[in-house]
């Protein structure tokens, strides 16, 4: 029987393990083969720009049978061997150093081409990240068809000497855009790692304290380690949101929305549901499905609340008895006024209940005066999806009512916090996330990423929603012309290397993207991401613009 091969993994070099075989596989290739360093007794040769490289490998069973290295840093090694380099060179550009191109010698028969094809490919998404338009690399005269068959273009003298003689060559980024994306499209999905940078609404990026707490062995929900952590973890949420208590649920968002649901079909009605958006409306969709008595008060989406008429609702007779919205709607990034609402609500004596979910971990957030609040684990707290929580000041008692019981937040209460099986891993992992946070600094870093990120996008004139109304600092929903299709742009921009939000029937429907900044972003990615939208979203007369052209839907 014939073995199916290992799969390829193409990724950047970041662990101890892998810059080792780097410097492995650099010496077999440019001392043992191409005879340009002197050998060592250690076999291993560490290039000298190391400390610059960003070294794009090929991985297969956790061996690196390919690589390259990128470097933006000045002089290049091409500028110490050819006097006036930029002479030679396009203008205007933007210009990388491709070095150590070196594939494993029991690799270059038919998996050498595929080898091949994945740096560059990860090469141009590297590429667009930084900005680069143009690389130059020294090929050697044994590749030289190779590489001009890649597009590469001779110019200048041949450099060096005997065996180890080099052809300096430049590549524009775009001559292998088109097989660069042809490669990713049929490549398997996890064979890129993990090059693309996340700007969705969830899962988020976490920190690497975040994963190692995850993947710690699972314990007993039982064990007194883990009722500690769940109070520690408990706690450290009602002191974030200054709230008297907090149930924890493994679940979705949705789920403690349904808990919240719930609850209110315990106490009598009427109720109020506001909404300016896609999640305003599934909290009426939530209020519907437990049968609840409630007025549903819509307003434009990307418009703030009109708090004059919910004003008018509270006063009717008899008054509702409880009112229930999303402080940050998700859809469209609109920021409702918390503290308005609060104020409304107590003057009518009504009870404020909130979807907190994108809002918490991304602005202060004090739930002082409100009744009950969703929130979750996976979006602005930065930890994986999984964990649900409902938020609440009062004593809360099991339902005599037929509640289902994983619904019931007396159920949690009475029981420590655990009545059902809960998993620690998702436990451990949240607990990291929110544990010894400047929350502080958070916010302030956020809330600056986010307002130079808006300025730059209307000055690339992508129309941002919700404008005339306050919004989130983690959101930004951008509504595209009618001659740009969003799922091709979302597409292009994935291949491009960058994660954003197009997929759900909301932003098809009304042809938006959403770029979310509640995980672990550096502002650098922010620059990466505007370079890749500038590309995408270039002249009409750009090649992959043509499907970006056709209609949505």
């Amino acid at each position: 029987m014939s073995r199916t091969p290992s799969p390829l993994i193409f990724k950047f070099a970041a662990e101890d393990w892998e810059f080792e075989q780097i410097h492995r596989l650099n010496y077999r290739t440019f001392v043992e083969e191409i005879p340009q360093h002197q050998a060592s007794p250690t076999h291993r040769l560490v290039d000298k720009f190391h400390a610059e490289n960003t070294y794009l490998i090929c991985l297969t069973n956790q061996k690196i049978v390919g690589m390259l290295a990128a470097r933006g840093h000045r002089p290049f090694s091409l500028d110490q061997k050819l006097p006036e380099l930029d002479r030679h060179l396009p203008a205007g550009r933007r210009i990388c150093e491709i070095r150590l191109l070196a594939i494993d010698s029991k690799y270059r028969g038919a998996r050498g081409g595929q080898i091949l094809s994945g740096l560059l490919a990860l090469l141009w998404q590297h590429g667009i990240e930084r900005g680069y338009d143009l690389a130059i690399i020294s090929g050697t005269l044994r590749q030289a068809r190779l590489y001009q068959h890649l597009g590469f273009v001779p110019f200048g003298p041949v450099v060096g000497t005997g065996d180890a003689r080099f052809q300096p060559m430049f590549v524009t980024l775009e001559t292998f855009e088109v097989t660069a994306r042809e490669f990713l499209r049929s490549a398997p999905a996890r064979s890129f790692q993990p090059s693309a940078v996340n700007f969705l609404p969830g899962p988020v990026a976490v920190r690497r304290e975040v994963r190692r707490a995850f993947e710690q062995a699972p314990e007993s929900h039982r064990a007194d380690a883990f009722t500690a952590e769940v109070e520690n973890t408990k706690q450290t949420l009602c002191d974030l949101t200054q709230m008297a208590h907090v149930a924890l649920l493994l679940g979705s968002g949705t789920l403690a929305n349904d808990v919240v649901a719930a609850q209110l079909s315990l106490g009598p009605g009427p109720g109020l549901v506001l909404s300016n958006g896609e999640f305003g409306v599934r909290l009426a969709d939530h209020a519907r499905r437990f049968q609840l008595r409630f007025e549903h008060l819509e307003f434009s989406w990307g418009a703030p609340l009109d708090l004059a008429q919910v004003a008018a609702k509270l006063a009717d007779v008899p008054s509702p008895t409880w009112l229930w919205c999303a402080h940050c709607e998700t859809s469209t990034g609109v920021l409702n006024d918390l503290a308005a609402l609060k104020l409304l609500c107590s003057q009518y004596g009504t009870k404020l209940c909130l979807d907190a979910i994108s809002s918490l971990g991304t602005l202060p957030v004090d739930l002082t005066g409100v009744h009950l609040a969703s929130g979750a684990s996976g979006k602005g707290l930065r930890a994986y999806p999984g964990v649900a929580m409902v938020f609440y000041q009062h004593p809360v008692q099991s339902a005599n009512a037929p509640l289902p019981c994983y619904l019931d937040l007396g159920l949690y209460a009475a029981a420590a916090g655990v009545p059902f099986t809960f998993s620690s891993n998702l436990l451990h992992a949240l607990n990291a996330a929110v544990r010894g946070v400047d929350w502080e600094q958070r916010y302030a870093e956020l809330q600056e990423t986010s307002a130079r990120l808006r300025v730059q996008l209307q000055e690339l004139n992508f129309d941002l929603v919700g404008g005339a109304a306050r919004t989130s600092p983690a959101v930004i929903t951008v509504a595209l012309p009618p001659e740009l299709n969003s799922l091709t742009l979302g597409r292009l921009m994935q291949e491009a290397g960058f994660l954003l939000s197009y997929h759900s029937e909301y932003l098809r429907r009304n042809n938006w993207i959403q770029i979310c900044l509640m995980g672990e972003i550096a502002r650098e990615k922010t620059d990466a991401l505007l370079n890749a939208l500038r590309r995408v979203g270039r002249e009409p007369s750009r090649p992959q613009r043509g499907d970006l052209l056709r209609p949505a839907g």
